[in-house]
């Protein structure tokens, strides 16, 4: 993932052939998707979510326990990387997708480690307890995991320099939350309260992309998320109604 994120930065916008991202439909979208309202509601965790999260605990491979602690530290990267970002590119998107959706997201997979008195400071090899001190010396920016490190420091060299730039890492960190969510929804079909709060993940990630595809085309670039690349093209994701 961060070989493609490394090639999409040092190579320059290229030209796209037809695509298939229907603006009439992004059009059709409603405010859900949009967050660049300061009155966007914040979003709540579904009961399915918290019901699983208190369910009996599930059977986990040593790989699921290391998937816990990877999207966790994910989570904290997209929450981090927007704020930090906004900072410098003032976007409402940006904050609005951080403190109303990101940093649920990041409670949600937090709980889920808690569940399973998993210390969510080590990768790979996840192992208990689950220790908040540890978990706490890590500062916006800051991971343990050496992956999630690289990419949000090349993110945020890359969003700090325009907003288009900074819309474009919203882009590019969904789709990288939804190809990891995807790889580890499959590893998780005989743990159904992981598969439960992964899946609340990617369809938040679903509606931030659409915000970042929405945002991009605000401005003029009328390929919205698809004018990154073509690994970053979605047209299939679902859009919110």
């Amino acid at each position: 993932m961060k070989t493609k994120i490394l090639k999409t930065l040092l190579i320059s916008t290229a030209m796209l052939g037809f695509i298939a991202c229907n603006s009439d439909s992004n059009n059709a979208k409603t405010n859900n998707n949009d967050y660049s309202s300061e009155n966007q509601p914040e979003e709540q965790i579904p009961t399915n979510v918290t019901e699983s999260l208190e369910s009996p605990k599930s059977s986990l491979t040593q790989e699921l326990k290391d998937s816990i602690t990877y999207m966790f530290n994910e989570e904290k990267l997209a929450k981090d990387i927007y704020l930090n970002v906004y900072e410098k590119q003032p976007l409402q998107q940006l904050y609005n997708i951080a403190t109303k959706s990101e940093i649920k997201h990041e409670d949600a997979v937090n709980e889920l480690a808690i569940k399973y008195d998993l210390n969510i400071t080590l990768y790979p090899d996840t192992e208990i307890p689950y220790d908040k001190k540890s978990l706490d010396s890590y500062g916006s920016g800051q991971y343990p995991v050496v992956a999630i490190q690289e990419l949000y420091d090349m993110l945020y060299d890359k969003g700090i320099q325009s907003k288009q730039n900074a819309f474009e890492v919203g882009c590019m960190v969904e789709v990288t939350d939804i190809d990891d969510l995807d790889k580890y929804m499959n590893q998780a079909t005989d743990a159904p309260d992981v598969l439960t709060v992964f899946d609340f993940l990617r369809e938040g990630s679903y509606k931030h992309y659409w915000a970042f595809d929405k945002g991009l085309k605000s401005m003029g670039v009328t390929d919205g998320c698809c004018s990154v690349g073509a690994d970053y093209c979605h047209p299939e994701y679902p859009q919110g109604t």
